[in-house]
């Protein structure tokens, strides 16, 4: 993964990554470690040959005529390399100056993108500037840290004067620059003096703000933040794959399995988060901009970290390379700022009203598509309730990816389009629930006959399902499951006891695995049975859950009859229609806030009502929360383009459905507190805010237990995204 999505930013990714790999090795990195003056590195004159100084830049300048998303590609792959020398600031540098209305661009942007001048942009300073009779002004004063200052041609920096903060750019000739040490080894910072230089009118770079100048900075470092965060990543995994201690790897330790997940997490969030600030405009991208200044760089100082700790002891020596990473980590946030800051402006847009529509930009032949679709949709929303239901179900709208006749055998951009034109229709599909699990596995391994019993009125609500999967000894591990079902003359009689189970008391069918077959391993010899919940010997017991409500059962079986008929699948084979269920329940329950309406408007209306300002504490908790919130919507978005590109979510998708069995709780949590003595109020829907969101905080702590638990998740990701080895089987 990266940040980029399309085919061309996968081609420049590689393109940028294997030239940094021929002419950026360890060895140049390491070279420039205690050198005594910073010189521009021998691969410069590369990176120019190879337009990587200008993809942002007009064409008109010297540049590729791309935009920052392209730019922030390029950074990451350097990032990943811990490239030395002035790249990323004459990047910065160039994107401010070609940001302004001024005449600097024409005269600088050329040399910032040929290579033959290198930039530099201070983003804290002390200048101030004061203007003549005839309007020149003259700056004086000191800007510390300047990130590759020392090895800058021309400095962006920010000048107090009597219309305000204003920015002009210098050329080394007029100031007094010192290389200062740096905590990054690889990239020095510097003090750079000014003493009533005067700027000829020229080098003001009129209209540009502070706001622009950290949006672009909270881009293009957030980006090469990314690149460290991502090397951390693969080289921590990798190491924990062939590191041996107590006689296996260390990755396949469920300390170190969690800490990698956490860590591709982490990861995702930062890119999810920079490409999306890439792409917004206005008030979106100061928010979406403020989000990756939150999310990059901790990402980053966390990964190293945790990478470090992975390593163990040589991880923490002056020859591994892992310290150059977290140096370099460390060194980017304190330049950007710290994150508290970077949250509270998060808080600013967030409780003024703004926030970031994840629009979807469709090819342009999808018209004619669109056109037939809300033709369709037009003709069944003059239907009412069942009739509307029913017509939703048999055009295959409820649920369009499956094949003909219970969907549309629907790509990603009919999927897409088809809930674009019910939304605008405002008709509303089925409440289908533990049925909407259901219905992917019949339409896939059920008879003929069983597929038109079931299917029809399960697609338009009218069918209640509950699942008959988890047993008390057999939860996250449910192939240990024991109950078990007995061949008879014209079907099988089940015997057990299932758990957890969903609206089982209301239920009219379930499904359900039994064992069939003790001899063979235990995902093997597993049926899946279709059970009439009112036959003889089915008993429900309500469980009464924390929140006082009744949503989950107990179920028990006593020689319960289920005929052959009900058999889905083969019989010994039912693992494989059981993973079928499992992979759709766990994408359900992870799309959204489980019905318990913990969500981030939510959130932001009640801190609308509270009457009063957030406290700073406050203020980072929500931010928290919004950073978090707005991350899974980009990432969903990113699976979704994906998957109209014809390509695999990837890691996306698996980050997006973690983070979501979490989010609600964090929504919920935050909600409370800001309640403050108010929480004492029951965990009652109907007594105002404090009585709702204490029910939310009560309710929420079930999503990271159903439907996969955290620490399974966790195993998923680890295992079948950085390929660290699974668990050792009971006893080997």
């Amino acid at each position: 993964m990266a940040i980029g999505l399309s085919e061309e930013h996968e081609a420049l990714r590689e393109s940028v990554s294997g030239w940094a790999e021929r002419n950026v090795p360890a060895g140049v990195v390491r070279s420039v470690i205690g050198a005594e003056a910073e010189e521009r590195p021998g691969f410069w004159s590369g990176l120019a040959d190879q337009g990587l100084l200008g993809l942002h830049l007009p064409e008109e300048y010297g540049g590729s005529g791309f935009g920052l998303l392209e730019t922030a590609v390029a950074v990451e792959a350097l990032g990943e390399r811990a490239a030395p020398g002035p790249y990323v600031p004459t990047v910065l540098a160039s994107a401010v100056i070609h940001a302004a209305d001024a005449k600097a661009g024409a005269e600088l942007l050329p040399g910032l993108a040929d290579g033959t001048l290198t930039g530099a942009v201070s983003l804290a300073g002390a200048l101030t500037g004061t203007r003549d009779a005839d309007g020149v002004l003259t700056v004086t004063g000191t800007a510390e840290p300047v990130l590759g200052g020392a090895l800058a041609d021309v400095i962006v920096l920010p000048v107090a004067t009597d219309k305000g903060e204003e920015w002009v750019v210098l050329s080394k000739d007029q100031l007094t620059v010192t290389a200062t040490k740096s905590l990054d080894l690889t990239r020095s910072v510097a003090k750079v003096e000014a003493d009533g230089v005067a700027v000829p009118r020229e080098r003001v770079l009129d209209g540009l703000e502070r706001r622009t100048v950290l949006n672009l900075a909270a881009i293009i470092l957030g980006a090469e933040a990314a690149g460290v965060a991502s090397w951390c990543v693969r080289s921590a995994s990798e190491y924990a794959k062939v590191r041996v201690q107590f006689g296996r790897p260390i990755g396949q330790f469920q300390g170190i399995k969690h800490k990698a997940a956490r860590m591709l997490v982490a990861l995702e969030q930062a890119r999810a988060t920079i490409w999306d600030a890439t792409r917004a405009t206005g008030d979106e991208l100061g928010y979406a901009a403020a989000i990756a200044g939150v999310m990059a760089p901790d990402a980053a100082v966390q990964c190293a970290k945790d990478a470090i700790q992975t390593f163990g002891g040589i991880g923490y020596t002056f020859e591994h390379d892992a310290h150059l990473y977290y140096r370099r980590a460390l060194t980017l946030r304190a330049l950007l700022g710290s994150s508290a800051e970077w949250a509270d402006t998060v808080a600013s847009y967030a409780l003024s009203g703004v926030s970031r529509e994840m629009e979807i930009d469709l090819p342009e032949d999808a018209e004619a598509l669109r056109s037939s679709i809300r033709e369709e949709i037009a003709e069944i929303a003059k239907l009412e309730g069942k009739e509307q239901k029913r017509a939703l179900a048999g055009k295959g709208f409820v649920m369009p990816h499956l094949p003909k006749p219970w969907g549309r055998g629907a790509s990603p951009l009919e999927q897409v389009l088809i809930h674009q034109e019910l939304k605008a229709a405002r008709v509303r599909l089925p409440q289908m629930i533990i049925g909407a699990w259901v219905v992917p596995s019949i339409a896939a391994y059920g008879t003929q006959e069983q597929q038109e019993r079931f299917l029809p009125a399960t697609l338009s609500g009218e069918m209640i399902w509950c699942q008959l999967f988890s047993e008390p000894g057999a939860g996250s591990d449910l192939a240990s499951l024991q109950m078990k079902a007995e061949k008879v003359e014209g079907g099988w009689k089940l015997n057990g006891q299932k758990i957890w189970t969903s609206v089982a008391h209301v239920a009219e069918w379930g499904i359900c695995i039994a064992r069939t077959d003790t001899s063979k391993p235990k995902h093997d010899g597993i049926t899946y049975f279709v059970v009439d919940m009112k036959s003889p010997g089915v008993t429900v017991r309500p469980l009464t859950e924390m929140t006082g409500e009744n949503l989950f059962n107990e179920v028990f079986f006593d020689d319960v009859f289920v005929p052959d008929d009900l058999v889905v699948g083969e019989v010994d084979e039912g693992w494989r229609v059981a993973r079928n269920t499992l992979s759709n329940e766990r994408v359900s329950l992870s799309s959204g806030s489980g019905g318990t309406g913990a969500s981030v408007p939510d959130l932001l209306g009640l801190a609308s009502r509270l009457g009063r300002e957030l406290d700073p504490v406050e203020r980072q908790e929500l931010a928290g929360v919004v950073c978090e919130g707005h991350s899974i919507n980009a990432l969903s978005l990113r699976v979704t383009l994906k998957q109209l590109a014809g390509a695999e979510p990837g890691a996306d998708a698996s980050v997006r459905k973690l983070l979501s069995t979490s989010h609600a709780q964090h929504v919920s949590e935050c909600a409370v507190g800001l309640l403050g003595a108010a929480a004492t109020i029951a965990a009652d829907m109907k007594l105002g805010d404090a009585g709702y969101w204490n029910r939310a905080v009560l309710a929420t702590r079930a999503m990271t237990i159903y439907g996969g638990t955290t620490e399974v998740q966790l195993n998923i990701i680890a295992e079948r995204m950085l390929g660290l080895p699974r668990d050792p089987e009971p006893g080997k």
